[in-house]
């Protein structure tokens, strides 16, 4: 097992639980103790453990594994657990694209496709490596992403966890070249199929 995982995993998680529970009246959040209690997205221990993260993703600290797996498992039992993941895959994109250095994320936006394109493939190669701790693979008209060591993967059942990955790969293709609104989870390591890993189409032009 990976013994370590980049923090902003663990963040976007409780990003994601923060930002669900948290109602749209502030007021409430504010004043109600009692709502603050029994949200745990309020709670002091998320917030806490939030700007723990946060300063370790600037220090470029890793995160143990089995903590960030143990937040997978949490919300792995929620309810909300599906949107929450969703959630979360959706806030790590984002947070990955705008550590994008801003210059190349313009030219990934405006340039032709087929200059755009293999700047785009590249930058996911490294997001795969330095942030998943997986390998993503350009086979012919697809994009395979791999995950063998997932922190989500056994949060909750019936691979419900890996809609975590699967979001954050969606979203960042969207980001990067506009793409990506099919994206197939073909394999998984809770189904005893080795590696996690998810396809994309992959197009060499707009």
């Amino acid at each position: 097992m990976a013994s370590t995982v980049h923090a902003r995993i663990p963040l976007s998680l409780l990003e994601a639980i923060r930002r669900i529970d948290t109602p749209e009246d502030q007021v409430d959040a504010e004043y109600v103790q009692e709502l603050r209690n029994k949200r745990l997205g309020l709670s002091d221990t998320v917030y806490t453990q939030i700007r723990r993260y946060s300063e370790a993703t600037k220090r470029g600290q890793k995160i143990p594994f089995a903590e960030a797996s143990g937040l997978g498992t949490l919300i792995g039992r929620r309810p909300d657990s599906d949107e929450l993941f969703s959630t979360a895959g959706k806030i790590l994109a984002r947070d990955i694209y705008d550590s994008i250095a801003t210059p190349k994320r313009r030219m990934m936006g405006f340039m032709p496709g087929f200059i755009a394109r293999p700047m785009a493939l590249k930058e996911l190669q490294s997001i795969a490596v330095n942030f998943f701790g997986g390998t993503l693979v350009h086979s012919g008209s697809f994009l395979q992403l791999q995950i063998p060591e997932s922190v989500t993967v056994n949060g909750a059942p019936k691979s419900a966890g890996c809609a975590f990955y699967e979001s954050a790969f969606r979203e960042l293709l969207q980001l990067l070249v506009k793409g990506g609104e099919q994206v197939d989870h073909v394999s998984c390591v809770q189904r005893n199929e080795g590696v996690c890993e998810w396809r994309a189409e992959w197009r060499t032009s707009h």
